[in-house]
């Protein structure tokens, strides 16, 4: 249990950092969205992700998002949102997805997920903005006369400010890399956090709708995920080698399923580790993560791809997902519920997805 609270120290620290600088960050695009603008703004994201993360992207996007669309926001907007941005976008480098770092720090070369989910990451990336432009359309068509005289008589122009605080985003992502000492990389995201706060003027917070609401929402329930998750994590170590986990299609379920549920950064690391102690190797010697790439790629590719991808499938599955949540709700945007979500969205539009992808790369 205090490694737990050590880790959750050190994931909720990187966010709060991130929300911080985001919310000093304000940029307003035409309020007058297209389906063509909404769907390059999207494919941004999903390039801005291995970047600044999911949650970098996502926080630093969603609300000139939202503004954007607010005379005919959807409930589809904001769920693809999630997908793309949130999730699916971040699959190119360690930066992008939290279980890809893991496996940097643990000895997987730093553009191992270029060369080897490049593939993948773009098939999904690629159905997800098809279909969302379809959706989008048809919503445009539905709703463009009354929407466009709207905006024409509140017309907005590009506007951008508190751009300073890109310096503090660069800090907080060069951090990520700061092994020891020890709690120096959590000290450099908690001062760019401040630094970034007491630099912004209030009218920029005031605009952007900034308070720590959202933030405090995200705390206390993936504080509830790391406690709880703990013992749960605990009995797949200890249990995996009696799982029958055989083939890496095995792995991409399993590790994706609980993914969804869990924090996909330990589950990552569970399930690496019970694939290389089937092959006598261990997690935690940098020789045997590197034996292991070049003997048995595909298992890694596999739980690689399901920690990655299935995040998207609830609005726990990722962090980012909760935050995008959060922040929408204090806008009063249009979301579908929990359930709605999964069984509305997540299920007939991402596991039919998934499904593909596991028959054509695992």
């Amino acid at each position: 249990m205090g490694h737990a609270l050590q880790d959750y120290a050190a994931f909720i620290i990187f966010p709060i950092a991130l929300f911080s600088i985001s919310g000093g960050i304000y940029v307003s695009l035409s309020n007058h969205s297209t389906p063509v603008r909404n769907l390059l703004l999207l494919i941004a994201g999903a390039l801005l992700t291995n970047l600044f993360g999911t949650t970098g992207a996502s926080l630093l996007l969603i609300r000139p998002y939202l503004r954007t669309n607010k005379y005919r926001l959807s409930p589809f907007h904001l769920v693809f949102f999630i997908f793309i941005i949130s999730n699916a976008g971040g699959t190119l480098t360690p930066i992008g997805q939290a279980p890809l770092f893991m496996g940097y720090i643990k000895g997987v070369p730093f553009f191992w997920s270029v060369e080897k989910l490049w593939l993948p990451w773009l098939m999904v990336n690629c159905i997800l903005l098809l279909l969302f432009y379809i959706f989008d359309t048809r919503n445009y068509a539905h709703v463009r006369k009354s929407t466009q005289n709207v905006a024409e008589r509140h017309h907005e122009k590009l506007t951008m400010a508190g751009l300073h605080n890109l310096a503090f985003l660069a800090i907080t992502i060069a951090a990520l890399f700061i092994d020891s000492p020890r709690f120096l990389r959590e000290a450099i995201w908690l001062a760019a956090a401040a630094g970034s706060y007491f630099s912004t003027k209030k009218e920029i917070h005031t605009k952007n709708q900034f308070n720590f609401i959202p933030m405090k929402e995200v705390a206390i329930i993936f504080f509830g995920i790391f406690i709880t998750m703990a013992p749960a994590l605990e009995w797949l170590e200890t249990n995996a080698a009696t799982m029958n986990l055989q083939t890496p299609g095995h792995y991409f379920w399993i590790t994706g399923v609980i993914s969804s549920f869990l924090d996909n950064a330990p589950t990552y690391l569970s399930f690496l580790a019970a694939a290389m102690g089937s092959f006598g190797m261990h997690i935690n010697d940098t020789a045997n993560v590197t034996a292991m790439l070049q003997q048995h790629p595909q298992f890694v590719i596999a739980i690689s791809l399901g920690a990655v991808f299935f995040g998207a499938t609830t609005y726990i599955g990722n962090a980012p997902n909760f935050f995008v949540k959060s922040i929408a709700e204090h806008n009063n945007a249009p979301l579908p519920n929990f359930g709605k979500y999964i069984a509305y969205y997540a299920v007939p539009i991402l596991l039919p997805i998934f499904a593909l992808m596991w028959w054509l790369f695992v």
